[in-house]
């Protein structure tokens, strides 16, 4: 199978990388220092789930020259995914599936609008994961996993087909659930609240959760998100509160989020499509969400510093 990993970060080089292992015909659209370092050097992968490299890695900036493939898995920060859906545009053929991973519940509805709701599914992963330098990334925590599915959670072929091909592959898990939206959110619930509430403290996830205080936030920002889940008919049970602060619980304490290494380092961040998804969703469906606003409106000053639209310090 031709995969596209469109995106090819800490995350996408990672499950990239392990396609690539099992045989699989992948292209990384990458960019800058790390696009140049697998030219020339490869990929090289540590990980507790076991280390490669891969000596001759597929690599390009130009999705032009790649031509239509079976697969785009659309691993760029959810605010990069308006011009990169204009970017992918010469990879996609009729029978093209495209697959969003970012953080956040909008993606796939914002794909379909532009690319036809019949190449694209839902989907998300998760991994902790970060670029050592150039060439080279670190699977730091948690098992990595990766879900998808048809937008209306019907069974199809080709879905069951690119479950096989993520079967094969060593390092990861795959898993079709019975409804994607859910799934979707579930995971939505979790990386918001270790995102928001770790920008905001600038603390790792083994402080958020044995100070009192923290795991209090924690536990009320889940919950906002669960209603607005709720109000948006989204089926949810309600032991996902539960269930997610036992997840943050297994964490690796000194686990960190990328939207919080963002803000900290005072990059461009998600936060508009994580903690500011929730007040926006939930103002449009009756829900208040103090503490997700106060997170959101917390850092949303350093937000706009980072894209150049404030000034301060």
């Amino acid at each position: 199978m031709r995969i596209a990993i469109f995106g090819a970060g800490a995350v996408g080089s990672y499950f990239g990388g392990r396609l690539a292992q099992a045989g699989e015909d992948v292209v990384f659209i990458a960019r800058g220092e790390h696009l140049q370092a697998m030219r020339v050097r490869g990929l090289r992968v540590e990980s507790s789930k076991g280390d490669f490299f891969l000596q001759s890695v597929n690599a390009t900036d130009d999705p032009a020259q790649v031509g239509s493939v079976d697969v785009i898995l659309v691993c760029v920060k959810a605010w990069q995914l308006t011009e990169a859906i204009q970017a992918m545009r010469p990879m996609i053929g009729p029978q093209t599936i495209v697959i969003p991973l970012e953080n956040g519940v909008e993606a796939p509805s914002q794909l379909a609008a532009e690319l036809g709701k019949e190449n694209v599914l839902g989907g998300l992963c998760v991994i902790i994961s970060y670029i050592v330098e150039p060439g080279h990334i670190c699977h730091a925590g948690t098992d990595p996993f990766i879900r998808f599915g048809e937008l209306d959670n019907r069974t199809s072929e080709r879905v069951e087909r690119l479950r096989q091909v993520f079967d094969r592959a060593s390092g990861l898990t795959v898993e079709i659930p019975p409804d994607i939206h859910a799934a979707m959110w579930q995971k939505f619930v979790f990386i918001t609240a270790f995102s928001g509430v770790g920008a905001v403290t600038r603390a790792p996830v083994g402080v958020l959760r044995d100070q009192p205080g923290t795991r209090q936030i924690l536990e009320q920002t889940i919950h906002e998100i669960y209603n607005v889940a709720r109000a948006r008919n989204i089926d949810l049970s309600e032991n996902v509160i539960g269930q997610t602060m036992e997840f943050i619980d297994s964490l690796p304490p000194d686990g960190t989020a990328s939207m919080q290494r963002d803000i900290m380092n005072g990059r461009p961040s998600e936060l508009e499509f994580q903690n500011g998804a929730v007040v926006r969703l939930g103002q449009e469906a009756g829900v208040e969400t103090p503490v997700n606003s106060f997170i959101y409106q917390s850092l949303l000053p350093m937000e706009m510093r980072a894209r150049g639209q404030l000034k301060f310090g």
